[in-house]
């Protein structure tokens, strides 16, 4: 789990740094673009032609400077390079004008034109052109500018920033790999400390266990069997099912090299551990089904496996409803192995599905404290499929069903 939260650490600056390079260079763009329309505003505003400048830049009047904060000088005009075309009220081309652009013939300009009036767009780029289309009262009026120089810069810089970042990234990368490690060392301490008492009060609690039921023993020869011997045998045992869960979520939430793996016969395993629940689901009507494709196997820990069944057949028992049914599937998809238990159930969880994993979590504690469950069953089986690099996920498939589905 330690090693799990640092790859996570490691992970969020990653993106952090992504997400970082793609705002500037987002924000870079946007400014050229920005200023392109600005340009593209000035130019149609005064009919495909550069308006005369005041000393101070401020275009003479009735033109006022466009917004975008277009930075316009005397030399602006000069600097910037376009063409216009313009049709007449039959969509004819009437006008064409190269003037102010030497990269462009006429006939390209033409051919851009008629391109742009096809598609029927007003505005956007065609190449390295941005341009616009607006309504006059003798036809239409296309300005295109050549936003080459920008789009080369903006190109540049990123492939810049990109190898900047790389560069960062790899240095963060190794630097955060060693610092990660002090970062979460106070909640790595915190979290041994934790699985270390409830080892230790696990086994602790274990020995007054043995010792109250060694006595109910003892009563029960001297007095006879009473419903006050059978409720301390019942809660007895409600509290050894306790401690093992805890210990054993401890032991799992361990990462297993995978070499401490073997191949086992996970049909065989899986129709063993889910076949002991039928009696029970049957006794209450409930319609029992399994689906387990024969001859699958899993390079995993075969105990543990036999345990992630166990709870999940067992929690569908324990809140499938009377006279209702419960689906168990084992089988290979392409992708892994998938096993799903779904089934019926009178009231849907409300709240977030997810939570059904939360430690203690009970989504109905009345029909909990009714079936002997402390909602760590799921805790377990989550844990489980996680040390073997699995998936399981909770969903609802209808109003009346629920299923687990875990991806192996």
């Amino acid at each position: 789990m330690i090693k799990k939260l640092r790859r996570k650490f490691v992970l969020s600056l990653f993106l952090v740094m992504l997400v970082v390079l793609g705002s500037v260079n987002a924000v870079n763009l946007y400014q050229i673009n920005r200023k392109a329309d600005s340009l593209l505003t000035l130019l149609t505003d005064n009919n495909g032609k550069f308006p005369d400048l005041l000393p101070s830049g401020e275009p003479e009047p009735p033109h006022k400077r466009p917004g975008g904060g277009l930075d316009l000088s005397p030399e602006t005009r000069f600097e910037t390079r376009y063409f216009v075309v313009k049709t007449d009220a039959a969509g004819g081309i009437s006008q064409i004008d190269t003037g102010h652009i030497a990269a462009v013939t006429a006939d390209q300009a033409q051919t851009f034109a008629e391109k742009v009036l096809e598609s029927g767009k007003t505005g956007g780029y065609t190449g390295v052109y941005k341009y616009r289309v607006t309504d006059t009262d003798y036809g239409r009026l296309l300005v295109f500018l050549d936003c080459r120089s920008q789009l080369q810069t903006a190109a540049t810089f990123l492939l810049a920033s990109c190898a900047i970042a790389a560069v960062c990234l790899l240095l963060v990368f190794l630097l955060v790999s060693v610092l990660s490690r002090r970062a979460i060392r106070p909640f790595a301490e915190s979290f041994e400390k934790q699985k270390q008492f409830i080892t230790d009060a696990g086994h602790e609690i274990k020995t007054p266990l043995a010792i109250i039921s060694a006595n109910t023993d003892v009563l029960e020869l001297t007095g006879g069997k009473n419903e006050w011997t059978d409720s301390i045998r019942r809660q007895t045992r409600r509290l050894d099912g306790l401690v093992k869960n805890l210990l054993t979520l401890a032991r799992m939430e361990e990462e297993r090299p995978v070499a401490a793996f073997s191949p086992f016969p996970l049909s065989d395993t899986a129709r063993e551990a889910a076949e002991p629940f039928r009696p029970l689901a049957e006794s209450r009507g409930i319609r029992y089904e399994l689906d387990i494709q024969p001859g699958l196997s899993l390079n995993g820990d075969e105990t543990a496996i036999r345990e992630l069944v166990t709870i999940l057949a067992d929690n569908a028992v324990k809140y499938a409803e009377d006279g209702g049914w419960i689906r168990i599937r084992l089988a290979s998809d392409g992708r892994g192995i998938r096993l799903e238990t779904a089934n019926s159930v009178a009231v849907q969880p409300e709240g977030d599905l997810n939570r059904l994993f939360d430690r203690f979590y009970r989504a109905d504690s009345s029909r909990s404290r009714k079936s002997g469950g402390y909602g760590i069953g799921l805790s377990i089986a989550k844990a489980i499929v996680e040390s073997h690099k699995g998936r399981i996920l909770v969903r609802r498939p209808d109003e009346h069903s629920l299923a687990f589905i875990v991806v192996l």
